[in-house]
């Protein structure tokens, strides 16, 4: 999963990326409205952390252009502004969620992954696909033998991603920019092939398939 996350106090958006990598997400972060905007309209995120008050514009305003432009991704608003108005006003004009300075790490993972598993039509802390199990607490997989498997970082940020859009078919170029940051080096295309392997030897060899000259999917059954 790759969330941008927009915050201009730098020492704080440092620490929430740190935590959020640890939790096997890929993030990119940026302090400006208009780096967010080229970000939005460049790359393909799972979700938006997004503060409100930033110091070339309006996160709010910027929230609102996003969503009368049809982005409908979920949006976890930040701010220092804590009155019962400022979160209605919020809320209103696009943020799905809304979380006062200052928060604790542990509340914002919780709102966090609730968004994406609403967002991804799952109800609770587990997704299922074609006898597939991934429980997003502990980020261990059951394949489908039954046997639980311990997932590293990448294979966890993988295995959500194509969990999370079954069915659909994914470019290597596609899968890369779900697992690498844009201040991370380029990493090789072969390093998919990889983590595709490695996720087949621990769930079932033919439960990620192989679109010659398009990619992979995962199926829904």
């Amino acid at each position: 999963m790759r969330l941008l996350l927009v915050e201009d106090d730098d020492l704080l958006a440092d620490s929430l990326a740190e935590v959020l990598e640890d939790e096997g997400y890929r993030v990119d972060v940026t302090a400006l409205v208009r780096e967010a905007e080229k970000l939005m309209a460049r790359e393909d995120y799972s979700l938006v952390i997004l503060d409100l008050g930033l110091p070339d514009g309006s996160g709010l305003e910027m929230l609102e252009g996003w969503r009368r432009g049809g982005h409908r991704l979920p949006v976890l608003a930040l701010t220092a502004r804590d009155s019962w108005e400022d979160k209605v006003a919020g809320l209103r004009r696009g943020a799905d969620d809304y979380l006062t300075k200052p928060y604790h790490e542990a509340e914002l993972l919780a709102r966090l992954h609730a968004l994406l598993r609403r967002s991804s039509g799952a109800v609770e802390a587990e997704l299922r696909v074609n006898g597939i199990i991934l429980d997003e607490v502990a980020k261990r997989a059951c394949g489908v033998d039954g046997s639980w498997h311990t997932l590293t970082a990448t294979e966890y940020c993988l295995l959500r991603y194509l969990m999370c859009h079954p069915d659909r078919v994914h470019s290597k170029e596609n899968l890369l920019n779900q697992l690498y940051t844009l201040n991370q080096d380029a990493a090789a295309p072969n390093l998919v092939e990889v983590y595709i392997g490695r996720l087949r030897r621990l769930l079932g060899k033919n439960c990620i398939q192989t679109r010659r000259g398009q990619g992979y999917v995962l199926p829904s059954h």
